[in-house]
This record gives C-alpha cells, sequence and structure tokens, in this order.
C-alpha cells in the first residue's frame, strides 16, 4: 500500500516565513532609501537656519531659508506687477537651460559614443585621438567659451556647442574605455562561428560596452550642468544660469540659490531618469 504525504508548506512553516521576512526586508530597505534622503535634506535645513541665525555671517551671504522660499515665490509667480524675475517666471527659465542642455548632451554624447566605438576599435586613431580629448577634457568651459562667442555671436549656437564641448569627452572616454575592455574570449568565440566585424561589434563589442557608456553619459550630463551658467552669460536670460549671473550682480544671494537649487534638483530628476533607462536597457549589469 502506498502512503502519499502531502509536504506542501502552510502559513507557519519556514519557506512561508522565510519569504515574509524577504519581504519585510525589501520594504525596510525601501523605507530606508526614502527617509534617509529626506532625514539629510531636514539636517541640512536646520544646519542652514542655525549659521543664519547665529549672526556670524551678514544676511547678504547667509539669508534665512524663508527669505530664499520667499524669493522662490516672487520668482514663480506675478506679484506687485512684476512678473518672476527679468520678465519671466521660474519655470520658464528652467525650460530654456534645460532646452540647451537638452540640445547640447544630445549632440556631445551622440559625437562621444560614436567616437568612443571608433577609438575603442581602431587602436592607431584612439592613439592620434586621444590626446585632444584629454587636453578638451582639461579645458574649464570658460576657457574657451569667449572664443565661441567671438565665432559664433551670443545667440544659443555658442550656448548650445559649449554644453556639447562639454559633455563630448566623458562620453567618448567611456566608451573607448568600455569597447577596449569588451570580453576577448567571446570576441574570439564569435569570429571563430564566422561572425564578421560588423557583426562582432553589433552583437559582442555594444553590448558589454553599454554599462560603462551609460555611465559615461550621466557624466555626460553632469558636466553640461556644470557648464550651464558658463554657458548662459551672454545673452541667458531666459534661463537659470542667466538669472544666477544677473542676480549676482545686486548681490541678491536669495535669488541666486534659488537658481542654484533649480539646477541642481532638475539635475537631479535628470539623473533618476537616466538611472531608470539605464537599469531597463541594461538589465544584465552587475549580474554577469
Amino acid at each position: 500500500m502506498s502512503v502519499f504525504v502531502d509536504i506542501a508548506p502552510d502559513a507557519g512553516s519556514p519557506a512561508v516565513g522565510g519569504d515574509a521576512r524577504s519581504g519585510g526586508g525589501r520594504w525596510r530597505g525601501r523605507l530606508t532609501r526614502a527617509v534617509l534622503p529626506l532625514l539629510s535634506v531636514l539636517v541640512f535645513g536646520v544646519v542652514w537656519q542655525i549659521a543664519a541665525a547665529s549672526g556670524v555671517w551678514n544676511q547678504t551671504f547667509v539669508p534665512y531659508p524663508a527669505t530664499v522660499w520667499n524669493a522662490f515665490i516672487d520668482v514663480s509667480t506675478t506679484h506687485d506687477g512684476v512678473r518672476g524675475y527679468a520678465g519671466y517666471l521660474l519655470w520658464e527659465h528652467l525650460y530654456m537651460t534645460l532646452r540647451r542642455v537638452f540640445a547640447g548632451v544630445l549632440i556631445g554624447v551622440a559625437l562621444g559614443v560614436l567616437l568612443g566605438l571608433v577609438m575603442g576599435s581602431v587602436p592607431w586613431l584612439r592613439s592620434v585621438l586621444e590626446p585632444w580629448l584629454t587636453f578638451l577634457r582639461a579645458l574649464p568651459p570658460l576657457a574657451y567659451f569667449f572664443l565661441l562667442v567671438i565665432w559664433l555671436g551670443i545667440d544659443e549656437a555658442p550656448k548650445i556647442t559649449l554644453l556639447a564641448l562639454a559633455a563630448l569627452p566623458a562620453a567618448a572616454v567611456a566608451t573607448t574605455a568600455a569597447v577596449v575592455a569588451a570580453p576577448v574570449g567571446l570576441t574570439e568565440a564569435a569570429r571563430a562561428l564566422g561572425a564578421s566585424r560588423s557583426q562582432v561589434i553589433r552583437d559582442v563589442v555594444i553590448p558589454s560596452a553599454l554599462p560603462e557608456t551609460f555611465t559615461g553619459i550621466r557624466l555626460a550630463v553632469g558636466m553640461a550642468y556644470s557648464a550651464v551658467v558658463a554657458a548662459e552669460l551672454f545673452n541667458g536670460i531666459p534661463g537659470v544660469g542667466g538669472l544666477v549671473k544677473d542676480a549676482s550682480n545686486y548681490n541678491n544671494t536669495p535669488v541666486v540659490l534659488v537658481g542654484i537649487f533649480a539646477i541642481g534638483f532638475s539635475g537631479l530628476v535628470i539623473d533618476g531618469l537616466l538611472r531608470a533607462v539605464e537599469k531597463r536597457s541594461v538589465p544584465w549589469r552587475g549580474k554577469i
């Protein structure tokens, strides 16, 4: 006679308990990731309030957080017949800056990734171009912005060109390094199976290079953001960089801080979007 034993775990079995514990651990991890940034912002606000109230620094240099908040409201609305700052609301300044950054980054990253693929695949070309990329990467944006203004005028062309030149080296260097570091074993195996050079690049080199290339793209966006105030030195209004530059001329520290926070927070959002795209596009990162 056969005896069948039901071994399915019940609600109190270790397996279910393990699942519950793992689920609880995930929720605790998510909660921690959400709470810690908020806690750091709160601590920063408290330290800022204490520093402003201490009287060590003049209010021109370290205004109260409430003063900066009021400046944010003023720049974002129409008050006493005045529309925002210099006739534009904060979102209009931010829109113009983001449009310039997007155009510059798109051009710089596209050229940088393409250049990196070529440099990584052709050693002699890498030897020729790498010093020039290093030279460009070492230059601060202001070093060549005035030259771009002389060549291209003071409209949008020098701004977008500056942002593209700021973004290009990071994308190119990261892509070059990723292509050079492509697994030799996989490359040789593909060739042994009859793959052409273009197929090896498409099916082996590019997928293996994508994780580091995305890192380079994120760095390129950061470099472009760091150059945006320089790009908007001339004829930069509307634009957050132009807003910061103009407000600094009048020692208007609250508005300067509003512009800085606008650039920083929008940069965080864009970096988060890039991380989400990277996670979906390169799901194998860290797993192989």
